[in-house]
């Protein structure tokens, strides 16, 4: 068995039981991280972002087919949301917004996905780290305190040693959590600002649209009443 292992087990037994706990904890951060870092590697690609920038470009001028294309063959949430407005029926501004709204709040769980259970984790770990200082302390004075003389340093040793142990392990893995808890809620506000506002974009566009249709549908039953009267 190499020397590291050795250690780490050795670690654990003086550690106590806190310490598996500890270990389960650590093992689900570090899958739930990788999740999420999976994910964001994915939506915010450069490939991704240059999607984006063309379908909010192609808005702009006033090309919705182009816009619609570029959004119904982009699976990530910004494409959901364009095509989700782009394909809709509603008309009004009102309507559109709304719609935008409920479409946004949709999308927010998939991107605060596992929030709770790392922020649970980082709180945790660290007071499991204590309970195992407690434990440990108690272990020691226990040993003190008892009938018998202690002669071998060795025994409070032992419950030093998982006080100690359990408050860095726990440390560690809540430290281990919350960085990168931090840069998933950073890339979450990121993304709601980003869907914010080509909601903002795609609304404004669509307003556009049904206001020029009016005008052409006024125009065109002005024309058409002229031509009755004449």
């Amino acid at each position: 068995m190499p020397g590291w292992v050795q250690l780490l087990v050795e670690i654990f037994r003086t550690g106590g039981w806190v310490m598996y706990p500890l270990l389960a904890l650590s093992l689900l951060a570090g899958a739930l991280c990788f999740e999420r870092a999976a994910f964001w590697m994915s939506t915010h690609s450069r490939g991704r972002v240059r999607r984006l920038a063309k379908i909010t470009s192609r808005l702009r001028k006033g090309d919705v087919a182009a816009a619609t294309a570029l959004a119904d063959s982009d699976a990530s949430v910004y494409g959901r949301l364009a095509a989700s407005l782009l394909g809709s029926g509603e008309a009004s501004r009102e309507a559109l917004e709304a719609l935008a709204a409920e479409q946004i709040e949709a999308i927010r769980p998939a991107l605060e996905r596992f929030a709770v259970p790392l922020s649970t984790i980082i709180t945790a770990a660290p007071m499991l780290g204590i309970l195992g200082t407690v434990t440990g302390i108690i272990r020691s004075f226990r040993l003190l305190g008892g009938a018998e003389v202690v002669t071998d340093p060795a025994l409070v040793a032992g419950g030093i040693g998982e006080a100690l142990y359990t408050t860095a392990f726990g440390l560690v893995v809540a430290l281990a959590t919350l960085f990168p808890f931090v840069v998933f809620r950073s890339q979450a506000d990121r993304a709601l600002g980003r869907l914010e506002a080509l909601a903002g974009v795609i609304v404004a566009c669509r307003a556009a649209d049904a206001a020029g249709d009016a005008r052409v549908q006024d125009r065109d039953s002005a024309a058409l009443r002229s031509s009755q009267i004449s």
